[in-house]
């Protein structure tokens, strides 16, 4: 298991219900604006480019069988809980990749 895979399961013990209960309504992605840091993991998982970007940094986050508690959350939000995986410096990497995508 992967540190990034260990520490997102970690998410959902801490969560302590089942994934169905945690689900949260899918919100969409502001059409307007450009990803960035800001987004829930769930909106930049929705766009083709920043879910791209999230699975450079983060390889097999679109797949994890703990994304419904984490999705409706930020990276910086995540953070905490990821017991040292999701770092500022992984953050910063990510938020400088999404400013590198080209407008749509």
């Amino acid at each position: 298991m992967t540190k990034f895979a260990a520490a997102f399961a970690a998410l959902a013990l801490l969560a302590g219900t089942t994934p169905a209960a945690l689900a949260l309504p899918a919100v969409p992605a502001i059409q307007d604006a450009k990803p960035n840091i800001g987004w829930t993991i769930g909106e930049l998982l929705e766009n083709e480019k920043s879910a791209a970007v999230l699975e450079k940094h983060i390889p097999g986050i679109s797949d994890h069988p703990a994304r419904p508690q984490f999705e409706g959350m930020t990276l910086e939000e995540v953070a905490p809980f990821s017991d040292g995986a999701v770092t500022p410096e992984l953050i910063d990497a990510i938020d400088a990749d999404l400013k590198a995508l080209p407008a749509e």
